[in-house]
């Protein structure tokens, strides 16, 4: 089965034990979930604060993608994004969108602006 890349907005939910998160349980037992650094970079730090450890180490666990960042391929990206009026997409999301189609995996994210830019940069976003 095809790996899918959970971004943090999903693991956010799913430490908060917000119902919306529940399929990720099924696709973490099914081992389907993957991870890359930049999304590690997001979530490691605050677990570190509030010293989850164990949880840090299982997220380190988790299979990361390669990441290789294609600057032109973003700076087209965001172009085709503004021309189709989304103006408020941070460079973090564009490089997990990029890491996903590089890495030919979904993208599972509750941000709505992946739904918005998927027609136009060929991004598959898994639906629960």
């Amino acid at each position: 089965m095809n790996k899918i890349l959970i971004d943090s907005s999903v693991w956010i939910s799913f430490f908060r034990g917000n119902e919306e998160a529940n399929n990720l349980n099924i696709l973490l037992d099914k081992n389907m979930v993957c991870i890359n650094d930049l999304i590690l970079s997001e979530l490691i730090p605050p677990l570190m604060l509030k010293k989850e450890n164990e949880l840090i180490r299982l997220m380190n666990s988790i299979e990361r993608l390669k990441m290789e960042i294609d600057w032109i391929g973003i700076i087209q990206i965001q172009v085709l994004n503004l021309k189709s009026g989304l103006n408020r997409v941070g460079i973090p999301d564009l490089i997990i969108a990029q890491n996903a189609i590089h890495n030919n995996v979904q993208l599972y994210s509750f941000d709505k602006h992946f739904e918005l830019m998927k027609k136009e940069i060929g991004l598959k976003l898994f639906k629960s």
